[in-house]
């Protein structure tokens, strides 16, 4: 896994966060998450991310990680996106649109936020060179596996599977450009 980023430099996982949701279909893929199984996109795309290092996940260290940063997303992430929600199905004012694109502003920085959080409690990779992408694919459904047991939720199996096809469809880290 690459060093800790520079002050005020995005981390590795944002980067990746923002490549990854670009792919065809994740982003629809990832509100279905957010929308119908409750998950936190977040943990989510950390669970894949961090499979493409080699790093599996039990349970147990999950429910650490979501231990974690449940209070950020509960209190300052879910109620930003709301407002934002909101905001776009009443359109009252006529700068409202603005306004909505403020919130939007800085739900994904509360997001980003979150995520570095995240990326500050990430193990150090175990992988020495590249996995294959059968390896991460097995590694990624694994820690979507141990997501959903300690979250108690089930993703849906399609979108599940689409992700990890998305994620094998990506340069491995460490992999050259």
């Amino acid at each position: 896994m690459s060093a800790r980023p520079e002050a005020g430099e995005p981390s590795p996982f944002w980067r990746f966060s923002l490549a990854f949701y670009g792919r065809p279909g994740v982003a629809p893929a990832c509100l279905r998450c957010q929308d119908e199984a409750r998950a936190d996109v977040n943990l989510v795309l950390f669970m894949l991310w961090q499979a493409s290092f080699g790093v599996r996940f039990d349970p147990a260290a999950v429910a650490a990680l979501e231990a974690r940063v449940a209070p950020w997303r509960l209190r300052v992430v879910e109620p930003l996106r709301a407002i934002r929600r909101h905001l776009k199905e009443t359109p009252i004012l006529p700068a409202g649109e603005a306004y909505r694109d403020r919130i939007k502003a800085v739900e994904l920085e509360a997001e980003r936020l979150l995520q570095e959080a995240l990326f500050a409690a990430a193990p150090a990779s175990v992988v020495s060179s590249p996995l294959a992408p059968a390896e991460i694919a097995a590694m990624a459904r694994d820690n979507l596996r141990s997501y959903e047991a300690a979250a108690r939720l089930t993703l849906p199996a399609e979108i599940a599977s689409l992700l990890i096809a998305q994620l094998g469809e990506m340069a491995p880290p460490g992999a050259s450009a």
